[in-house]
This record gives structure tokens, C-alpha cells and sequence, in this order.
């Protein structure tokens, strides 16, 4: 016979079943979502890759192996840039515990020069319809005198033999006429190679890219095995490669994002900022800006704030030309050019110093970036407003200078030589007059009285020496 209660206990043992089978199946739903833990990072470049480009992606890609982000995808749409940022963001994906994966979107967008490079660093390498990718020829930057002329361009080098996008071995191209260019090339060229052979894409057609400036479309670029997905979004993108695998740091690992969620990080303050400063007309401008601020602080000293507003200026100018591709041939001739605008405006020359200074400035500040690497060139009107603003700041300056030399002397010994005065006292060898509305005392090799006018013609200490001044008729004229 059953214990007494028996009946009860398994009432309650049936009636908590379905709440036990509730729970087991909310906790089998929601698995995925405790395993996916951070979501996808992505990361977002608009514009030419450069220091504050690199910056930016370097801190959200480690920020994202820091959090356990399951993919980084840059999203990217570059005109190309500086190949120092360009190699400091592929080595900070080669060394990603987080798979990364460069994503040349929006429709429309492009990854030329330096954003190829980094696309085939990348552990996916996908691409939106309708953009384009290639021409990554390396240009000279600062070197007086080479001529930058891409292989494969107007007629020279290798022919582009094949159909676009089929990756065929071209001809070798004949090397570039420069020495300096053509060791830039070949470097270039094994290092997208490298790249390639890393991530098993078509290293030849990486190579043309390099050599001969070529250029694929998204289909183009799958079918030849350059990229290794097209997305018409970041959705469609995250569906398509999830389950695939790839090498990370000398092991596989297989994504699992498909309908994972993700979160853009937009730039922070320091990366505007920089961004900002980084840009070669702000630079430009700042340089100006911080050298004329220190001359008036220096040449007209007040309150401060022109020094100071200078200095931060200059300072900041100085950062970003440490940054940027600078020629300092051109930097010199742009400080010589304002150093003669300011030599101009100190001794006024009727403009021919100041004019040699114009001429000099425009000719450095022209030369100052390469406008060959694209989004890092001065537009021609902001050097020539530069330039016009300096020569008005120097006439304005040197007309006032000219007009104040013609003025008379109103205060200083210069003053007093040839004023009038008038004998005020003689008394116990010493004789004292009025000049200028002060009370001199004063010696004359005449013998002076009270009330005659006299006029100064020397200074002796703080001794007037005079003479008897003309007496004037009643007509004007000396008796």
C-alpha cells in the first residue's frame, strides 16, 4: 500500500513538467544568442587613407579583438592614399586575433591604390555591386625631378592581353625609366603578391594592378578570384560568409555570423580631430596662421593672445607636417617666401622684396604635397588666396610705414632741434626758457634776456643750446 501524500507529490511532479519543457526550449532558442556574445564591429572609411585613416581602423580593430568581436568588416570607399598608413593598417590585420573583412561598399564606391593593398590583406575580401577596384601603381612622393609615369599607361608596358577579369599572366612590363620609380614598383608589386599567395587570391592579376594600373568591376573581380563574395549589403554580406573559414593567426576559424547582430563605431573625437589636422589646406593654413601670429605678438607686444593663438597654431602645423608626404625643398622655399614678405613689411622696398616672396611662397606651397596621391593636394585658389592675403597684409603694412616716416617728429630729441622758445629767467649764470611747453634750461654763446625768442639748435644732456631767434615784422618778414 502506498505511503500516505503518495498522490499528491506526483500531482505536483506532472503539473511542473510543461514548465520544465518551457524553460528547455527557451534556453535551445536563445543559445546563439549567448554564443554570438559581441556583435559584429564595423568600421567605416570614406575618404583618402591616410594618418588619421590608419589610426582609426588600427584602434577599432584591436578595440574588437578586446571585446571578442566575431568579425571586424571595414566597410570602404577610398580614392587610394599614403603607402606608410596603407602598411600600418595591413600589418595591424595580419596580427588580428578577429578575422577582418574589407568590404567596398556602397554601390558606387571604389578601392583604388592603397585600398587594393588592403582588401587582399583582408581574411574576406567582398565587394558591393557597380564599385571598382584597382590601379594600385605606387607614386613618388617628394623626389624632385623623377617622372611619375604608371606602367601600362598611354601606350607604355605590357598590353592588357585577355578579357577583364580573367587574371592571365601579362608579359613582363619594361621598368620604369627612373631607378628610384621603378624600385618602388617592384616592391609594390611583390608585396600585393605576398598578400595574394597569403590569402590565395589571384596574385597576377594583383601584380597588373601594380604594374599596369588596371582596374575590375565587382563581377569581374569574382569571377578572376580577387574577392570572395558580392553583397548587396552588410546583411546580405554577414549571411554569405557565415560557415566560411579562415586562417587567423596560424589557426582556422569558421564564422558564424548569419543574423548576427553588428555595431558600427563611428570615428571618435581624436580621429576628427586628427582627420582635421591631418588634412594638407589645414595644415597649410595653420603654418600661416601661427607664423604671422608670433610676428605681430613679437613686433607689437599687448596682451598676448596673438602669441599664443600663434604658437598653438604653428605647433599644430609642425604635427601635421610631420605626419603627412612633406617635401622640405618646398617647405623652405615657402618659409623664405614669408620671410621676405615679413623683411617687406618691416623695411618697405617700393614691393620688390615683397613681390620675390609672393612668388616664392606660391612656388613652395605648390610644391609642398604631391598631388599625384590622391585627397593629399593643395587647390591652387587656396594658395593663391594665401598669397593675396599676404601681399595685402605687406601693402597695407608697408603704406603705413611710408606714410609714418613722412609724418613729422613729434616727440624725442629730433623733436626739439629747431623748436621755438622763449627766455623765461637769467639769474646767478643760468638762464631758463619755455620750449615745447616745458621749462629747459638752456646756453647760448649770445647773451640772452627774458622774453626774447630764441630757437634750439642742439641738445647737451639736458641742456638747450639756442640762439636768438629773427624777430618778424609786421609783414612776415626778418628785420
Amino acid at each position: 500500500m502506498a505511503p500516505a501524500g503518495t498522490g499528491i507529490a506526483r500531482h505536483r511532479s506532472s503539473a511542473a513538467a510543461p514548465w520544465r519543457a518551457f524553460v528547455a526550449v527557451l534556453a535551445f532558442l536563445l543559445i546563439p544568442f549567448a554564443a554570438s556574445g559581441a556583435p559584429v564591429a564595423v568600421l567605416r572609411v570614406q575618404d583618402a587613407i591616410g594618418p588619421a585613416s590608419a589610426d582609426y581602423l588600427i584602434r577599432g580593430i584591436r578595440k574588437a579583438g578586446e571585446a571578442g568581436a566575431p568579425l571586424v568588416v571595414v566597410e570602404m570607399d577610398t580614392p587610394g592614399g599614403l603607402d606608410t598608413s596603407m602598411r600600418e593598417i595591413i600589418q595591424t590585420i595580419l596580427a588580428s586575433p578577429v578575422p577582418v573583412a574589407v568590404y567596398v561598399s556602397p554601390q558606387g564606391a571604389r578601392a583604388a591604390s592603397a585600398g587594393t593593398y588592403i582588401l587582399y590583406a583582408a581574411h574576406v575580401a567582398a565587394m558591393a555591386p557597380a564599385t571598382t577596384l584597382g590601379a594600385a601603381t605606387p607614386v613618388a612622393i617628394g623626389l624632385p625631378g623623377s617622372e611619375r609615369k604608371p606602367v601600362g599607361k598611354d601606350g607604355e608596358g605590357a598590353k592588357d592581353s585577355g578579357k577583364p577579369g580573367q587574371g592571365a599572366s601579362a608579359p613582363k612590363p619594361e621598368a620604369p625609366g627612373d631607378p628610384m620609380t621603378a624600385k618602388q614598383v617592384h616592391d609594390a608589386a611583390a608585396f600585393i603578391r605576398g598578400l595574394a599567395q597569403l590569402r590565395g587570391r589571384n596574385a597576377d592579376w594583383a601584380e597588373r594592378a601594380v604594374r599596369e594600373a588596371v582596374s575590375l568591376t565587382a563581377g569581374e573581380a569574382l569571377r578572376a578570384k580577387v574577392v570572395d563574395v558580392i553583397a548587396k549589403d552588410l546583411p546580405d554580406l554577414l549571411a554569405q560568409v557565415d560557415g566560411r573559414k579562415v586562417r587567423v593567426q596560424a589557426r582556422d576559424v569558421q564564422l558564424a555570423t548569419r543574423g548576427a547582430a553588428y555595431e558600427v563605431r563611428l570615428p571618435d573625437w581624436r580621429h576628427r580631430l586628427l582627420s582635421v589636422i591631418a588634412n594638407p589646406s589645414v595644415a597649410l593654413i595653420l603654418m600661416m596662421v601661427g607664423i604671422y601670429g608670433l610676428f605681430f605678438e613679437f613686433a607689437a607686444p599687448g596682451h598676448g593672445i596673438s602669441g599664443i593663438t600663434g604658437a598653438i597654431c604653428l605647433l599644430l602645423a609642425a604635427f601635421a607636417l610631420h605626419l603627412l608626404p612633406v617635401n622640405y625643398a618646398a617647405l623652405a622655399l615657402m618659409l623664405l617666401g614669408i620671410g621676405l614678405l615679413i623683411a617687406e613689411l618691416l623695411s618697405p622696398t617700393l614691393g620688390l622684396v615683397g613681390a620675390g616672396g609672393v612668388v616664392a611662397f606660391i612656388a613652395g606651397a605648390l610644391l609642398l604635397y604631391d598631388e599625384d596621391v590622391p585627397g593629399f593636394g593643395v587647390p591652387l585658389s587656396l594658395v593663391l588666396g594665401l598669397a593675396a592675403a599676404s601681399a595685402a597684409v605687406v601693402a597695407i603694412g608697408g603704406g603705413l610705414a611710408l606714410k609714418s616716416r613722412r609724418r613729422p617728429v613729434v616727440s624725442g630729441r629730433e623733436a626739439l632741434i629747431g623748436a621755438p622758445g622763449e627766455v623765461m629767467e637769467v639769474a646767478e649764470g643760468e638762464t631758463w626758457a619755455q620750449v615745447v611747453g616745458e621749462r629747459w634750461r638752456v646756453a647760448s654763446r649770445e647773451p640772452l634776456a627774458p622774453g626774447q625768442r630764441v630757437r634750439v639748435i642742439g641738445l647737451h644732456g639736458l641742456t638747450l643750446e639756442v640762439r636768438p631767434d629773427a624777430p618778424q615784422d609786421s609783414q612776415g618778414g626778418s628785420r
